[in-house]
């Protein structure tokens, strides 16, 4: 049965990916005439613009979040630093395998002179954080039928992120860093462990989360009106829309997922047409807005040498 699962496992990123996509070009093929019939005003293009700046500023935000992670473990890290390795390696999430980007910050933790635990740890919780802050978001426009559910999930996803779960695991690194070497070679570290619950990377991730959402919002404002009791399923959507994003294999970006996950969420109460068009132009605002922040990342990385 493993050898089966081990077979399967390289091809199943590429299965999620096409069903993803043929299920994004079906639902294309049966509204294009809607999509071409939609103009956008130049109120809507305004509001296309606001909604770039601020997906630019929520991923300027979640560097602030990751700096405050590495704080935690009392790690003497520099604020323009961490904004600018976040914002450099955040690009290469749309490359294949959707974990380049972690990669590329623990590397740049660790050249920073950061011990490999913490350098780990940071990326590790930094996608759990992410993870409970969508779910508390999404709950507050779900239905009766999923609320419990969702609910239960967040839980469970808070309960992982106490220090009585995270510490066992940080003690696991520290044994595997030190496993292999000779006893004369094995300097003494202080114990690395969370002293307290993440309080404020958790209250950091929701505002993210919010300021993303505030920016899709804004752009399905582009194309049509929003009524006040949408709002908030607007925001839940979002929320579940991106977190499947998040934690679905082979979807570099979340690209595919999100998009099928906003339509089947989203669908009952606006038009596909207009569905569509927002929901595409949204996926050109955060590459542009990551690809700009890289930008301005790479230039000040520049300046600085």
């Amino acid at each position: 049965m493993k050898k089966v699962l081990s077979s399967i496992k390289p091809y199943l990123r590429w299965v999620i990916l096409g069903v993803t996509l043929f299920f994004l070009v079906k639902t294309l093929k049966d509204n294009w005439e809607q999509v071409l019939e939609i103009r956008i005003s130049d109120s809507g293009w305004v509001s296309l613009g606001v909604a770039l700046i601020v997906t630019i500023m929520a991923h300027v935000w979640s560097a602030v979040v990751w700096f405050g992670i590495i704080k935690e473990f009392h790690q003497k890290v520099n604020l323009r630093w961490a904004i600018r390795v976040y914002l450099l390696t955040n690009i290469a999430k749309y490359l294949p395998g959707n974990i380049w980007h972690f990669y590329g910050r623990i590397n740049a933790t660790k050249q920073a002179g950061i011990p490999v635990e913490t350098a780990i740890l940071s990326v590790l919780i930094e996608p759990l954080l992410m993870a409970a802050s969508a779910l508390g978001v999404a709950l507050i426009g779900s239905t009766q039928e999923s609320w419990f559910i969702q609910f239960l999930c967040f839980l469970a996803v808070v309960s992982i992120l106490h220090p009585r779960v995270l510490n066992p695991v940080i003690k696991y690194l520290a044994k595997i860093k030190l496993k292999g070497k000779k006893s004369a070679d094995i300097q003494p570290v202080t114990e690395l462990k969370l002293e307290r619950y993440l309080v404020k990377p958790f209250l950091g991730e929701i505002c993210f989360v919010l300021i993303r959402g505030f920016g899709f919002l804004l752009t399905i404002l582009a194309f049509n009106s929003v009524e006040l009791n949408q709002i908030f399923l607007i925001f839940s959507a979002f929320s579940l829309a991106w977190l499947l994003g998040l934690v679905v294999p082979g979807a570099p970006g979340g690209v595919g997922v999100f998009e099928v996950t906003a339509l089947t969420l989203l669908e009952h109460k606006f038009s596909p047409g207009i569905l569509l068009s927002a929901i595409a132009f949204y996926r050109l605002i955060s590459v542009l807005a990551e690809t700009f922040a890289a930008g301005l990342a790479w230039l000040e990385q520049k300046s600085q040498n």
